[in-house]
């Protein structure tokens, strides 16, 4: 096999209008996602709840090689969007990995691939309305309020929009984005500032001293950096978003190229940058796993309100990324239920074009953290997160040997590539599985809580196995149908 060969006649001339086949699940979709809206999907999908709420436990952990850890993650991220925005040029699905999946694994995978997925944000879900309960104890007005209240009063909000509109969907991640972004931007030229003119930061003096005086780079050795692995992954996940999005974008052989080549500065710029900033301002142990370290800091400069706002911002983070699970999980379940392999109520579908049934089951797995923040409130948050980070692992490995059998298959003559694509595959491809099996690998050496989310993990993949011998029985084989291609020769991609 050659690596990443010239692009051939066919998918010079006309790249877009290669589409082998046509999935079922896509069906019933209004497509009401604007460019600008796919472009703030792309920068809100990285940066969410794991930034604003989970970086101050890592810190906790790594101090400020926290920032190396997020690089290196971040590079084998981009690997796996680009690989999928190379898979979505091919074939735009609201399935997305589902429906690769499906074409390139079987029914068998995309079973796996989708229920997975559905653990990633389902799990996720827990996290986020824990956060969103977190902060807002912050405010002493809200502190009488039980957490698991405010949890559920911050799930049936976002259930509520999430059903009404995609266009709904695509104007609130808009604003939500923009939001983050603006904030992050904001607080990076007040730390600058600070670190600049070494202003007074709650005692210390903001500067290199506060990472040298408290440990250096490395305060705790080498050994963090590996454990806290799978929490940067998750915080990473959501990245994906943008192949579940491509399937109800009005354009998205236009958007998903520049949305996809974006990602890897954003992660540098935002959360390497933050972290570096975190620990010039203050010493890595200011930062503690309950508080977001934007608060942290703002709460710290003395401007009245600082950290009210900070935290109304991070608040809302937490909101968005609550919304975009949502939507990833209805989708998702959708392409899967109309394959008979999810229950039939998630293929449901409201006049909107919102598949209303994923999202409501999903929302039964909120209940269940709601639960979570009744029974154990100081840990809700650290128990969903690795198994959160499991789920994200084993879609992306799904998206890494789809793209790899896709690859195979076109330089045996059977599909033509896009212009746009993962260089250097199938190499990129196996570094990355070895990546993700590493991460996982390293869980086991984490006494305190990956040992213990492996063994959790081993009685979801056996329910799935259970799962998979229950439905394999109704299996829709018709849901992939080939059809021509639009353009060129007239001759199918297969």
């Amino acid at each position: 096999m050659q690596l990443d060969q010239p692009p051939s006649a066919a998918s010079t001339t006309a790249p877009t209008a290669i589409a082998a086949r046509v999935d079922a699940g896509d069906l019933g979709y209004q497509k009401q996602l604007r460019k600008r809206h796919m472009r703030m999907i792309a920068i809100g999908g990285s940066i969410g709840t794991g930034l604003f709420l989970g970086a101050s436990g890592r810190m906790a952990l790594a101090g400020p090689s926290l920032a190396i850890v997020y690089i290196v993650c971040g590079v084998f991220t981009f690997m796996v969007v680009r690989a999928l925005g190379e898979l979505v040029m091919y074939r735009p699905s609201s399935g997305a990995f589902v429906s690769y999946a499906r074409e390139f694994l079987g029914e068998r995978g995309a079973y796996s691939v989708g229920w997975l997925y559905f653990l990633n944000w389902s799990t996720t879900l827990v996290a986020d309305i824990t956060a969103v309960a977190l902060y807002v104890h912050y405010w002493s007005f809200f502190v009488p309020v039980p957490q698991w209240v405010l949890a559920l009063v911050a799930l049936g909000i976002v259930v509520g929009l999430n059903v009404l509109s995609v266009k709904l969907f695509g104007e609130l991640e808009f604003w939500f984005a923009l939001v983050k972004v603006g904030t992050i931007v904001v607080f990076m030229l007040v730390a600058i500032g600070f670190i600049v003119t070494g202003t007074d930061l709650g005692g210390h003096t903001p500067g290199l001293s506060t990472i040298t005086d408290n440990g250096g780079i490395f305060p705790r050795g080498l050994a963090p950096m590996l454990t806290i692995a799978l929490g940067v992954v998750f915080a990473f996940g959501g990245t994906e978003m943008i192949g579940v999005a491509a399937g109800e974008s009005d354009d998205p052989r236009a958007v998903v190229p520049k949305a996809v080549n974006s990602i890897m500065w954003r992660i540098v710029l935002f959360y390497a940058g933050s972290v570096v900033l975190f620990t010039l301002l203050l010493p890595w142990t200011a930062y503690s796993a309950g508080e977001s370290p934007f608060v942290t800091v703002m709460g710290k400069i003395g401007i009245p309100h600082a950290g009210d706002v900070m935290n109304l911002v991070v608040l809302t983070a937490a909101m968005s990324s609550l919304n975009a699970g949502l939507y990833a999980t209805g989708r998702t379940l959708r392409s899967m239920a109309v394959a008979g392999t999810a229950p039939r109520f998630a293929a449901r579908m409201n006049g909107r074009g919102v598949p209303y049934g994923g999202i409501l089951l999903t929302s039964a797995v909120g209940i269940a953290g709601v639960v979570l923040n009744l029974v154990v409130p100081q840990k809700a948050f650290e128990i969903v997160l690795n198994l959160a980070g499991l789920g994200i692992v084993g879609t992306w490995a799904s998206i890494m040997i789809c793209h790899w059998i896709f690859v195979r298959r076109a330089d045996r003559g059977e599909y033509a590539r896009p212009e746009f694509r993962l260089p250097y595959a199938p190499v990129l491809n196996v570094l990355t599985l070895g990546f993700l099996l590493a991460v996982v690998v390293l869980m086991f050496f984490d006494t305190e809580i990956g040992r213990i989310t492996l063994v959790t993990f081993l009685g979801v993949v056996a329910a799935m196995v259970i799962g998979w011998y229950r439905v394999r029985g109704r299996l829709n084989t018709e849901v992939l149908a080939p059809v021509e291609a639009a353009a060129g020769e007239g001759k199918s991609a297969l």
